[in-house]
């Protein structure tokens, strides 16, 4: 087994993975643990314990964190870098703590195409990685999607982020299928997706293109009134309406000058596939990353310039 190098955690706000790594960010071993919601002021103990049988063998061992442990509610805030920003910006911003053993990445902030203020956390180590994994992402302009809870469109440009917009759209489709009327019996939704009705709301979308998407979003309801629609299928038709009408405000408005009609997706597979389905009925190619080994590989790009920075 190879020698260990580093420790790579992405610490959200509900989960924090931790990864023992080597020097290429091959993961040797991995924990879980709280998320920053649940870990307020025991951060470092928290990291202590988990690291702990690793540190047994390699007591020095560095780390490097990403996501809300650098938030408001985190361990440090680590402030946000503003774009067009390239990797290297990113990395030379991170925060260091406990005498430099620890580094914790920055998130990004931009001004978006409808002049207000933007951030995030967490994407940009998965852009990081994504850029490391990809070669092509660093030519050109480029465009990503990052889907969830917040899903995240980023432009790159020649490698840098240069701009990025955000869509709450997991967000509202939880908040739809646990607080609305419009899917009453929220408890009965199954977690697996009816595909064809998913694939049923992309195309009913699709099909008026010019509505706007809270003139559509009662249907979910309706067409169960009507017979025509089961709890699990609304809820499906739910989340083709919510991803076809995100793929399309997108693409209107960050989609020119583009290198080509392509769209990299970087998340779960389960989303991206959603997404590539939704992207590829405006004839774009979908090309899939996913978003843990994205973030790993993010990661271990940051330690591996900090590494040189010591070096130096």
């Amino acid at each position: 087994m190879s020698a260990a190098s580093f420790i790579a955690g992405d610490w959200g706000t509900s989960n924090l993975r931790l990864y023992l790594c080597d020097a290429q960010g091959t993961a040797l071993d991995s924990r879980t643990g709280p998320g920053a919601a649940a870990s307020s002021g025991r951060f470092a103990d928290i990291l202590q314990s988990l690291a702990a049988p690793w540190a047994a063998s390699c007591p020095t061992l560095p780390a490097v964190l990403c996501g809300m442990v650098g938030s408001n509610i985190g361990w440090s805030e680590a402030p946000y870098v503003a774009c067009p920003a390239l990797p290297e910006q990113i990395v030379d911003a991170c925060v260091a703590m406990c005498d430099g053993r620890v580094h914790i990445v920055p998130g990004l902030s931009c001004r978006n195409r409808f002049n207000a203020p933007d951030f995030l956390r967490g994407e940009e180590t998965q852009i990081l990685g994504a850029l490391n994994l990809i070669e092509s992402l660093r030519h050109d302009r480029r465009l990503l999607c990052l889907p969830g809870t917040h899903t995240k469109w980023v432009v790159l440009q020649d490698g840098a982020v240069r701009e990025f917009l955000t869509a709450p759209t997991g967000e509202l489709f939880a908040l739809v299928c646990e607080h609305s009327v419009l899917l009453r019996k929220h408890d009965q939704v199954e977690s697996e997706v009816d595909a064809d009705a998913f694939t049923k709301g992309l195309a009913n979308f699709n099909e008026f293109p010019q509505a706007q998407l809270l003139h559509r979003l009662f249907e979910c309801r309706s067409r169960q009134l009507s017979g025509e629609f089961s709890l699990p299928t609304a809820t499906a038709y739910l989340s083709g309406l919510l991803v076809a009408s995100d793929v399309q405000g997108a693409l209107c408005a960050l989609t020119e000058a583009l290198a080509a009609r392509s769209v990299y997706l970087i998340g779960a597979p389960e989303l991206t596939r959603r997404y590539a389905a939704a992207l590829a009925r405006h004839g774009y190619d979908a090309y899939a990353v996913d978003g843990a080994a994205a973030s790993l590989a993010g990661l271990a790009q940051v330690h591996r310039r900090l590494s040189q920075q010591v070096a130096v």
